[in-house]
């Protein structure tokens, strides 16, 4: 059946019947292609030779969960993956790809597939004295993946008659083919002369070191194979990313290698991920091993909690993603705009007590400040935020193009000040906080102290402001950075839908340390975060002084605290 299903993936597929992402039909495309006019490259498609790789997996039995014990059906894209492989052979009636990477999202009988792809080419793959290997960063871990393939030879009557299973090897009696787990972090990779690999989770892999390793010990091979399954994984600028991005150009027609073949599951550019239409795009197993269900929990999961998501879109979307956190979903942040402006905002603070907070970081790019009103009654945080830029640099094109955003727009509409000249005039802001004071009743004034002891004594001494230090680490961060998060998530915090505030809102990253405390990542996140910087210390000192507005409030109690 396994032909069967073969082709009735690839006329799904080809038909559009079939919900798959842009680089899967591409794939197909390039099958349907090569099949009009591979000949001319001395290229063949033997389907014998691809059914009796997919029959093998008949002998082959699920280990964990529902299916435990019951033989393995390939799907239509698993037989399009396990046939293409092995069914492609040259004018030498050797196997035509050398290298078979597969990229899809989790659940999808990854290493299923690999550990059965392991056992072909240990025993039905006629290469004398087969050496194959699991492989991994470490040891251990490739033991984890290895272990599926000692599992299967010991619930198939049919390999343990040709099988011989001793710890973490698997050999065959009588040859000198073998089958085990192997690390980078072996005693010595010397005298390695490979037949196949199985390398899982591609993206785990720190450096190319391994891969080159293995390479280079197949050169006495007829046809050595060198098999990849991975989900998406977090920076392109690594081993799985350049496999990825070559395999694309390879689909996309932007490169021709007759030696690699390569599927891709994953969300198009455009796809909202949180759409269930579209997650068959990356789980080509959903309604198998992939539950619906499952992912609409997780996918709500990730709707609640921003700092999850991240995780949804590349495991279960199979997305590439940065490896920092994403925090605040800027569709959850948009949905706190409220109906007023920020300046209406800023008119209703009047009478209400407020808290401020100064981010100086920069004097030549972005400075922020912000200030919240302490919430009445059962009604929402308030929050106000203005940002300062030199104006020579809100002007600069180049700074606009590298920052992708349009600082000079922003200046005119009035949602950034530009102060003269190519540093940020701190008087600017001294002067706006002043007259602020003068309208509103602000209790405390959170700045950073690194940048800004100078600043703070004038506003302490000749304002007569409240004016408290907040280090930037952890220890002071922890708690107003989750405050925000709960505030944006139960809809408690209103800002009036200001632009800049949300193009920094959906920059922001955080950081975590061992114990689960968190802070703004300025490194990481990937552009301004000052005025959000300046609303977390805003949230500190309010929620320092009156309570939480989610957890509990001590000002429904007793009302404003007048310092």
């Amino acid at each position: 059946m396994s032909l069967e299903a073969l082709d009735r993936y690839l006329v799904e597929v080809q038909e559009g019947r079939r919900v798959v992402g842009r680089l899967e039909r591409l794939a197909v495309e390039r099958h349907a292609r090569d099949l009009e006019r591979g000949a001319a490259r001395g290229l063949r498609f033997d389907r014998e030779r691809a059914a009796h790789a997919m029959r093998f997996f008949r002998f082959l039995k699920h280990s964990k969960g529902e299916w435990a014990g019951k033989a393995i059906a390939l799907e239509g894209w698993q037989a399009f993956l396990v046939g293409s492989t092995f069914g492609w052979i040259r004018s030498d009636g050797t196997r035509r790809f050398r290298v078979s990477l597969c990229f899809v999202a989790r659940k999808n009988g990854k290493s299923t597939i690999g550990a059965g792809v392991g056992l072909y080419l240990l025993v039905a793959d006629e290469e004398p004295g087969a050496e194959v290997y699991t492989a991994a960063t470490k040891r251990d871990q490739a033991r984890i993946v290895h272990a599926e393939a000692v599992r299967m030879v010991k619930a198939s009557p049919a390999l343990l008659r040709r099988i011989r299973s001793y710890k973490d090897n698997l050999h065959v009696p009588g040859t000198a083919s073998k089958y085990e787990p192997l690390g980078a972090d072996a005693d010595t990779l010397d005298g390695l002369n490979i037949h196949g690999a199985i390398i899982d989770e591609l993206h785990a892999h720190k450096n190319r070191e391994l891969w080159d390793v293995i390479e280079t010990a197949t050169g006495a091979r007829r046809q050595p194979l060198l098999f990849g399954i991975t989900t998406a994984g977090q920076e392109l600028e690594s081993l799985c990313g350049h496999l990825y991005l070559y395999t694309r150009q390879i689909l996309e027609g932007a490169l021709e290698d007759d030696t690699h073949f390569g599927y891709i599951a994953e969300l198009d550019e455009g796809d909202d991920w949180a759409d269930p239409s579209v997650w068959a795009k990356a789980n080509p197993n959903l309604g198998v091993s992939v539950k619906l269900e499952g992912l609409a929990e997780q996918a709500e999961k990730a709707k609640a909690e921003p700092g999850a998501q991240n995780a949804f879109r590349r495991l279960r979307c199979n997305q590439w993603v940065a490896g920092t956190t994403a925090y605040l979903d800027p569709r959850v942040w948009q949905a706190c705009a409220g109906e007023l402006s920020p300046e209406a905002l800023l008119a209703g603070m009047a009478g209400r007590g407020c808290y401020a907070g100064v981010d100086l970081a920069s004097t030549i790019d972005l400075a922020a400040l912000a200030i919240v009103a302490i919430p009445e009654g059962e009604g929402p945080f308030d929050a106000f935020v203005r940002c300062y830029m030199p104006e020579d640099v809100a002007r600069d094109p180049e700074k606009r193009r590298r920052d992708r955003v349009p600082y000079d727009l922003w200046v005119e509409q009035g949602w950034i000040t530009a102060t003269p000249g190519n540093v940020i005039d701190y008087a600017w802001i001294r002067s706006d906080l002043e007259r602020l004071a003068g309208e509103l009743q602000i209790l405390q004034v959170g700045y950073d102290p690194w940048n800004a002891l100078q600043f703070a004594t004038e506003c302490g001494e000749e304002l007569g402001l409240d004016m408290v230090p907040i280090r930037q680490g952890f220890p002071s961060l922890n708690a107003p950075t989750k405050e925000l998060l709960k505030l944006v998530v139960s809809g408690r915090l209103r800002h009036g839908g200001n632009p800049v505030l949300a193009w920094q809102a959906a920059n922001l990253t955080i950081r975590i340390d061992p114990a689960g405390n968190v802070k703004p990542d300025r490194e990481k996140s990937r552009a301004k975060i000052d005025g959000i910087v300046a609303l977390i210390m805003a949230i500190d000192r309010a929620c320092r002084n009156e309570g939480s507005p989610v957890s509990g409030s001590v000002y429904r109690e007793r009302g404003v605290l007048v310092l």
